[in-house]
């Protein structure tokens, strides 16, 4: 009797000792290798320069993925049919992609963003009709800061999909500035005055040299564009500065700027 339950529990050792066994040494080396493959994978994508929100991403999909297979692995060694538990497994992914249709479309645009980099946190940008300053950039959504300072936040989907300005792109602006003067100015003299003006702003860059130009004969003024280039960071100084100065310049040469005038024509009784 006592060989016979001694057989019977050597039996079970055999028989659930072992895999259970194989299955707690699989999940010590296999979280020891998930451990190290996350590391390496961080270091290389920090020696990359990747984005910090798509590093924290990849790593956590490379973790489930690999933890997910860690776990069918160690199911199928205690001898558990695992066909089903995938089949489970891909049915939930179904069903959740079909659910969430919209927002995968923002989250692969979101990783397409971190991926290529069109524009980064700080930059001025204008996108689906919204100018303004990127504060942050999310796997879903990207938010900007706008002039008003208002917060847009923007869907990564439709950010991706439609045309994106990157002001910061170049680190170079042109102002664009537009003056009219007077059909009795003298033009070349005043094309001087006005370069002058815009060459004398220390913030005003000399490659590429400013633009000053007639650009249009109008009504009742001729129209000179004053177009210097600036870095990013210092257009609205030298935009401020040359509209405060237009006038002033153009007295100083006697230049006259025309404005409306308005005729009155009253009826009087006879």
């Amino acid at each position: 009797m006592e060989d016979f339950k001694l057989e019977n529990v050597i039996a079970l050792v055999l028989e659930y000792g072992i895999p259970v066994f194989k299955a707690i040494a699989l999940y010590i080396i296999g979280a020891w290798l998930i451990s190290r493959a996350i590391k390496v994978t961080s270091k290389i994508m920090a020696k990359r320069e990747y984005e910090i929100t798509l590093q924290k991403f990849l790593l956590n999909i490379i973790r489930w993925v690999l933890w997910i297979l860690l776990i069918v692995a160690i199911v199928g060694t205690l001898g558990i049919e695992t066909s089903g538990f995938a089949a489970a497994l891909a049915a939930m992914g179904l069903a959740i992609g079909l659910a969430l249709q919209g927002s995968l479309s923002n989250f692969a645009g979101g990783v397409l963003l971190l991926l290529f980099k069109p524009f980064k946190v700080g930059d001025t940008v204008e996108a689906q009709g919204i100018t303004g300053t990127i504060q942050e950039i999310d796997i879903l959504q990207t938010k900007v800061l706008m002039f008003n300072r208002k917060t847009a936040i923007i869907p990564n989907g439709p950010l991706l999909n439609g045309n994106i300005i990157n002001f910061d792109a170049s680190g170079i602006l042109r102002v664009e500035t537009e003056i009219g003067v007077s059909y009795d100015a003298d033009i070349p003299k005043t094309i001087e005055a006005l370069r002058k003006l815009a060459t004398d702003h220390p913030l005003t860059l000399e490659d590429p040299a400013p633009i000053v130009e007639v650009v249009t004969n109008a009504d009742s003024s001729i129209n000179i564009l004053v177009r210097p280039y600036t870095l990013t960071a210092d257009h609205w100084p030298v935009y401020f500065y040359l509209q405060k100065n237009f006038k002033q310049t153009l007295d100083a040469i006697g230049v006259e700027i025309p404005y409306p005038h308005h005729v009155e024509i009253r009826k009087t009784a006879d």
